[in-house]
């Protein structure tokens, strides 16, 4: 008797969407001299039609998200349903004080540097300038997109498929499940945002113990390839992409195979978001094969989606989510650490103790190296653009590539992270970078005396 889990119809649901979103957060395709994603292509596109109003966008969205979230508060215990009963608005709106005091503060920088008034620091093009007037015009339309097609990836099957064929590598390797080789391709070839938002997302459908989210979103949500290029051209060595780029993948790989099994990573709990739920069994039946119990678990899931209502509404729930609960994080504290790095000499006190490790390398300038070794904690560009002075190529080579393997950055991706629902605060972020940085500097540093 035929299964009819297997009818043409349900593997058509599988099979047409999962290759669109493929095509859409996977598949590299050269554009302008780059080779990035259509994702990507699609975001840079509505960043062009809309550069001149991006700013006055996210402005409006920030503070719109502080004020609702305010409002939502103080009605929380009001006849108003729509804040009380569990529901997408409550959940967006109705968050605890700490993350209605960050929107807070998100929209008051906001407000400050759109009208640049106040505080020059906390406006100036290296600081909120940077963030409102750059940043956000990314995040504005990656967002729209990723958010509108990343059912594509999630809702179909694909996830299912991946996750029986690369447990066999991600498990005992990474400790991950196989789903995660998604994040990570989407993350490698098209950006980091599009890896938390994947993982994130996956976190809150149960498809990730909190470890394991904990672990993707702060091990593979790695540097596109096209940011990469614009690191090591920052520093005057594009001419030498493909070693830079190859150095940065064998500093990564080590660095995830150590991180997920030290503290803090290894100590976060291995259970649900929903802390009741069973773990998600990765054994094969005696009777199938990887692929054909892979290929079973993504045309069962594919037939269970919905229509395409469903799906735009999905899409849409992901851009608000977003757009009101990540981007005014990202103005917050991303605007404090900048601040900091631009303003105040504690990230250069913080690199002083790297100096003596640095020359026991035989790294030429080490005292100015030392001074980049921290500032990536708040954006990864400020280590190259401080670096690209240096005469050495060797020492502009290690930073480059330091600066990129330290992955957590609170101008995106870690905004990003304390944004979403991945558990990991503040302290961890910085605990993950420091670690980073002391697992990865020595890899880099040991092949570039062999290049150099």
């Amino acid at each position: 008797m035929k299964d009819k889990i297997f009818s043409l119809d349900n593997q058509l649901k599988f099979i047409i969407p999962s290759l669109i979103g493929i095509i859409f957060f996977i598949v590299p395709i050269p554009y302008n001299g780059e080779i990035t994603i259509p994702i990507a292509i699609l975001s840079s596109w509505l960043q062009g039609i809309l550069a001149n109003q991006l700013t006055a966008i996210m402005t409006i969205i920030i503070t719109g998200t502080a004020i609702l979230t305010l409002v939502a508060k103080f009605l929380h215990h009001s006849p108003i349903d729509v804040f009380r009963k569990p529901s997408f608005v409550n959940n967006l709106l109705n968050v605890s004080w700490f993350w209605v005091i960050v929107r807070v503060f998100g929209a008051v920088f906001a407000l400050l540097t759109f009208f640049q008034i106040g505080p020059e620091a906390i406006y100036s093009e290296y600081t909120g300038g940077l963030l409102l007037g750059s940043l956000l015009h990314v995040l504005f339309a990656v967002f729209l997109f990723a958010g509108m097609l990343l059912p594509l990836l999630l809702n179909f099957g694909l996830l299912e498929l991946f996750g029986t064929l690369l447990q066999k590598v991600m498990r005992p390797l990474f400790t991950l499940p196989g789903r995660s080789s998604i994040d990570n391709l989407a993350s490698w070839l098209g950006d980091g945002t599009i890896g938390v938002l994947l993982t994130s997302k996956q976190y809150e459908q149960g498809y990730y113990t909190k470890r394991e989210a904990a672990v993707i979103g702060t091990t593979f949500s790695v540097v596109s390839i096209t940011f990469s290029l614009v690191i090591i051209n920052e520093v005057g060595l594009g001419h030498m992409f493909v070693p830079f780029y190859l150095t940065v993948l064998a500093a990564g790989i080590i660095a995830a195979l150590i991180m997920p099994r030290i503290p803090p990573l290894s100590r976060i709990k291995d259970t649900y978001l929903d802390e009741k739920q069973d773990k998600i069994t990765e054994e094969i039946p005696a009777e199938h094969n990887t692929f054909s119990w892979g290929y079973r678990l993504a045309v069962k899931r594919a037939s269970k989606s919905d229509g395409i209502g469903t799906f735009f509404r999905e899409g849409s729930q992901n851009v608000l989510d977003m757009w009101m609960g990540v981007a005014p994080v990202v103005m917050a504290f991303g605007t404090v650490a900048l601040v900091l790095a631009e303003y105040t000499p504690i990230f250069q006190w913080l690199g002083v103790p790297f100096i003596p490790l640095l020359e026991l390398m035989q790294l030429p300038e080490a005292q100015q190296a030392s001074e980049t070794i921290l500032i990536g904690f708040a954006d990864m560009f400020l280590p190259a653009i401080l670096i690209s002075t240096a005469e050495s190529e060797l020492t502009r080579f290690v930073i480059a590539c330091l600066s990129v393997s330290q992955l957590i950055y609170m101008s995106e991706v870690g905004g990003l992270i304390l944004g979403s629902k991945i558990p990991v605060n503040l302290g961890h972020l910085f605990m993950i970078f420091l670690l980073r940085t002391i697992i990865t500097l020595p890899i880099i540093v040991l092949i570039a005396h062999f290049i150099f």
